[in-house]
């Protein structure tokens, strides 16, 4: 049993060896990158400087109107609840 043992571990010892895990580990990273590289160039369809403008205005302007519905909701409640307190107080 032991002599199996000793035999699988001789016969592994290089894909179980530091520098060889370290230089698999590079090798991905760096195919990784490469492959990353490759398909922001190739693959990815980049907006127009028109259609990235637009798409800024759309943004912006629902932030507006997003801030606007908040603090008119904020504003409603605390009076509300001013109201509501001065009832009691």
């Amino acid at each position: 049993m032991l002599k199996s043992i000793f035999n699988f571990c001789f016969i592994f010892r290089d894909f179980f060896d530091k520098e060889n895990i370290q230089s698999a580990v590079m090798n991905k990273v760096s195919t990784y990158i490469r492959e990353s590289y490759h398909e922001l160039l190739d693959k990815v369809t980049w907006p127009t400087w028109a259609q990235l403008q637009q798409s800024t205005v759309i943004v912006l302007v629902a932030t507006v109107l997003i801030t606007a519905m908040v603090w008119i909701m904020d504003f409603a409640s605390n009076s509300l609840l001013k109201f509501v307190y001065q009832l009691f107080k």
